[in-house]
């Protein structure tokens, strides 16, 4: 996994300036697509997702290799048109493990973090999943695999593939003539992103459009019908760790509810969406009806509470680099301590964005557990090596997030509170 984490020092801070452009563009167009919670929520999530695929959290369930060693009726060598065919196969793999993601219950769970903003930007695009805990893609690569295709290439093109489609996830694009044929596009996502009754489950290519168009989920953006986005089942939540999650909870309650034993096994493979009937009538779940209407989520917000989030998704990013540039260097254990820091914190402080009560006790246990490390080791995992008094710079992070979760939990929200008594 180190030449993963390699690869993205180089792609996050190429995604960031991209992003950062849009956001110029919108402000000085007076078109601003971006919203200061929505963003770092969506930021959050691909911190997560980083720090699961860095560390490779997942169970495999067959490597692609093995499928190329027992499967390979050929044995390509290396070339340019060998590249192109392996990546016509990854995108024909994509377009099913998409559809895969929306037509059935227990695989949309690890797509709805995708889908879960309401807005629709760059930021959007970073929405990914931790909760698709076990890999089965290789098993989608077997035309590759039985052409024999080599493991390089699908190493180099697979991240190679999911970098290609954030560019698309913009409202600041219109319609690109011809490449609307051959190509995704922003006008063609943003139908795949949107909650319309005529564009649901819609445009699933991720590179090519041809897989739509030759199976029946194509969809062209409608003047008429300006696209809506989210989900049917709102996720009421900045939180990116709850949302990732929030679909299997509803399928194992259900599964738990249900009186059928048939229905609690078929539940988890049925149509996304589809419920039990007798857990239907009993637990009844709102899903938007009116997609023009519905009230989008926000929380009890300020400037500071925006300025406070924004500084966590800064400083969570530094740590985050330092994290992936010193890969090589930290074992197994410290790696994973890392990473768990990392991703408390961003449930911490996205807790605090929803305003939830218990979120000061996780930054105060994450904060002390954070001092006592460094106290005993006089660093910060060998950040001292690298930044002059890094470890203190650590040391004031860890404090400035303690004492933020006090204020917000308990000055803040008491003056909150207190206006709207005297209103």
């Amino acid at each position: 996994m180190e030449a993963y984490a390699q690869a993205l020092l180089y792609a996050i801070p190429f995604f960031m300036i991209l992003l950062i452009i849009e956001i110029l563009y919108g402000y000085f167009r007076k078109n601003q697509k971006y919203k200061v919670m929505d963003t770092v929520s969506s930021l959050s999530s691909g911190y997560t997702n980083l720090i699961k695929d860095s560390l490779s959290l997942v169970l495999v369930l067959v490597t692609y290799p093995y499928l190329n060693e027992k499967l390979a009726l050929l044995e390509l060598q290396s070339s340019w048109f060998v590249w192109v065919i392996a990546f016509v196969v990854i995108d024909f793999a994509g377009y099913w493990n998409h559809r895969l993601s929306h037509k059935v219950n227990i695989f949309w769970n690890q797509h709805v973090i995708h889908h879960s903003s309401e807005e629709f930007n760059l930021a959007c695009a970073l929405r990914q999943p931790i909760s698709n805990l076990i890999g089965y893609f290789s098993l989608l690569l077997i035309p590759a695999a039985l052409l024999g295709v080599p493991n390089e290439i699908i190493e180099v093109l697979a991240p190679l593939h999911l970098f290609a489609q954030f560019w698309y996830h913009t409202q600041h694009i219109g319609k690109l003539g011809w490449l609307e044929y051959l190509i995704v596009t922003p006008s063609q996502h943003r139908v795949h992103h949107a909650i319309n009754s005529e564009y649901i489950d819609k445009n699933l290519g991720q590179i090519f459009c041809v897989w739509d168009r030759l199976f029946g989920t194509f969809q062209e953006e409608l003047d008429d019908v300006p696209p809506q986005y989210g989900v049917l089942k709102p996720a009421a939540t900045w939180n990116p760790v709850l949302i990732n999650f929030q679909h299997l909870w509803r399928l194992l309650k259900d599964a738990w509810r249900t009186r059928s034993f048939v229905d609690k096994l078929r539940i988890w493979f049925m149509p996304t969406g589809w419920r039990p009937e007798d857990v239907k009538e009993k637990h009844p779940i709102q899903i938007i009806e009116d997609v023009y209407t519905f009230e989008r989520y926000s929380s009890r917000s300020s400037k500071a509470l925006n300025a406070y989030a924004i500084f966590q998704l800064i400083a969570t990013l530094g740590l985050l680099l330092f994290m992936l540039y010193n890969f090589a260097n930290l074992d197994r254990q410290s790696l994973m301590f890392f990473g768990g820091f990392i991703f408390v914190g961003i449930y911490g402080y996205t807790s605090i964005m929803d305003r939830t009560s218990y979120a000061i006790w996780i930054e105060l246990i994450r904060g002390v557990a954070g001092l006592y490390f460094i106290f005993v080791n006089q660093d910060w995992f060998g950040i001292n090596e690298l930044v002059a008094l890094g470890s203190t710079l650590v040391v004031a992070y860890f404090v400035i997030s303690m004492l933020a979760a006090i204020y917000f939990t308990y000055f803040e929200e008491n003056q909150t509170k207190n206006i709207a008594l005297n209103t």
